[in-house]
């Protein structure tokens, strides 16, 4: 059943909201409370402009162009000025979702009434997102500071009727088309920029927000696809549950390492498998099997991190100057600046890369016949076949370069803008980054599937847990077991598209 209408007020949004605009098309209004604050603080914007008070983006340049005076009369050539000579960016285009994500966040921070703007500018994002319209954003372009200025100012080219967008029809993406030809059929009225409105659309931090809710998303269930892989890879490597033990976890109570012990315990109960190797010799197993709880479970907790950092900035209003209809003042501030995401975002992408580094680690212990006790690279015929040897060698590949993605974005810097902008966060660099590191970490888990199943095939008439019993069954349906050597690659991607689905994050109990 659809959602009801999304009031956006500026306050109180919630992931979930997030992701039901973007992803579920919930459609979106301006709260009536918010529109009168919003009227408020443009009441006090006319009245400075009226006074002739010097006020940043409003009466002077921007950028290191702030000493320069703008006469009241040019106020609205200034806005449109700033809106077209800020859309510089370039490259691939944003998603349909990143870009919603985008438009929604946008209107939101506008929402909260501290920014100046006109109700009708938010009327029109809103707009935007109910009627399908995404503006062509290139992805790249921003330095993070100043907020994401081109990308932003891409959205707002769209608003005022220039650059291009693509109209959603059918749950499809058109073509890209003028901006104003789009506007024109869909009845809508391109907006005409006042005072404080084009600064105000282009400044903020929601290009970069938009695309790390979207990884974030992707990422949580990623952990939780990890912890199935690996229970799946500890049966098959006939490895030991004790150290999954409440007892020892609760002697070292980090939140997620109590998650994935839990999770790896129960998914594994009912294993005839380890039944049948109770009493070996075997004291401890391998770290890549032992600490999967320390190593997900710091993961988990790197991505709690990063989900209150993003929850926070949803409700910020990052454009600057704000106005304070209240106190009647306008302060000039710098709460466009990236660095808190950028920061966390860069902690996703180590954690992330980590996570695809012991799952490498799992899948070649499976095919090493120095490590498996099982069949040479879990082929049927050793020697004549191949197996998996290559999968895992496509696994290493993976992993090597996610730890280039790795990298931090945010401990980089260049000054911009007549080093008025002398120390920018290089947020948005952060979030792209995550995108092709999240899609490496899913085939990376789905090789580590593939390759569990396939050992645990190798130990029948013996069963998994009962639950990771579920995980193989999808596995199967996707993959089916490799009695000869075959081309892998189309099963790699079904198997990773049920990972992006998420389909075996879903088998972990709720409530844990």
């Amino acid at each position: 059943m659809r959602k009801p209408t999304l009031l956006l007020t500026g306050r109180d949004l919630q992931a979930q909201d997030f992701y039901d605009v973007v992803l579920q098309k919930r459609r979106v209004a301006l709260d009536p409370r918010a529109r009168r604050g919003m009227q408020k603080s443009r009441a006090l914007v006319e009245k400075l402009i009226a006074e002739k008070r010097v006020v940043y983006g409003v009466t002077t340049g921007v950028g290191s162009l702030s000493t320069e005076r703008i006469e009241p009369e040019q106020a609205r050539a200034l806005q449109l000025n700033v809106v077209r000579s800020h859309a510089c960016g370039v490259g691939e285009p944003l998603s349909a979702e990143e870009t919603r994500g985008l438009l929604l966040l946008r209107a939101h921070g506008l929402a909260r009434g501290l920014s100046g703007v006109r109700p009708a500018v938010v009327q029109l994002l809103c707009d935007f997102l109910n009627r399908g319209v995404c503006p062509v954003v290139p992805a790249r372009g921003s330095v993070g500071a100043s907020g994401d200025l081109a990308p932003l100012a891409h959205v707002a080219l769209a608003l005022i009727g220039e650059g291009e967008v693509m109209v959603e029809r059918n749950g499809r993406r058109g073509r890209p088309v003028r901006a104003a030809r789009a506007l024109e059929r869909l009845g809508l009225r391109p907006l005409v920029l006042e005072a404080k409105e084009g600064i105000s659309l282009v400044n903020g931090t929601q290009a970069m927000l938009a695309v790390g809710l979207l990884a974030l998303r992707h990422a949580e269930a990623l952990v939780d696809t990890a912890d199935v892989a690996g229970a799946l890879s500890l049966d098959a490597l006939r490895g030991s549950p004790a150290a999954f033990d409440e007892r020892l976890h609760r002697a070292r109570p980090h939140p997620g390492q109590l998650v994935t012990a839990r999770n790896l315990a129960r998914l594994n109960q009912g294993s005839a498998i380890r039944e049948s190797h109770r009493d070996c010799p075997r004291v401890q197993d391998a770290y890549s099997l032992r600490c999967m709880p320390q190593v997900h479970g710091a993961v988990r907790d790197s991505l709690s991190h990063a989900r209150r950092v993003l929850e926070i900035e949803m409700n910020s209003v990052t454009d600057n100057p704000l106005v304070f209809a209240a106190e009647g003042e306008v302060l000039s501030g710098g709460n466009f600046h990236g660095q808190p995401l950028a920061t966390a975002l860069d902690l996703m992408a180590i954690a992330l890369a980590q996570l695809g580094a012991i799952s490498e680690r799992r899948t070649d212990r499976m095919v090493n016949p120095l490590t498996s006790e099982l069949p040479p690279f879990l082929a049927r015929a050793p020697g004549l076949e191949s197996g998996f040897m290559l999968a895992q060698v496509t696994a290493a590949a993976l992993a090597s370069e996610n730890k280039i993605l790795a990298h931090p974005a945010s401990i980089d810097s260049i000054p911009t803008s007549g080093n008025k902008e002398d120390f920018v966060s290089m947020g948005m660099g952060a979030a792209l980054k995550l995108r092709p590191l999240t899609e490496n970490l899913t085939a990376i888990l789905s090789i580590e599937l593939l390759a569990a199943c396939q050992a645990i095939d190798l130990l029948a008439p013996l069963l998994t847990g009962h639950l990771a019993g579920r995980a193989v069954d999808l596995v199967r349906r996707a993959a089916a077991p490799v009695n000869a050597d075959r081309a892998l690659a189309p099963e790699i991607a079904r198997v990773g598209a049920l990972v992006a689905e998420r389909a075996f994050a879903r088998i972990l109990p709720r409530g844990r």
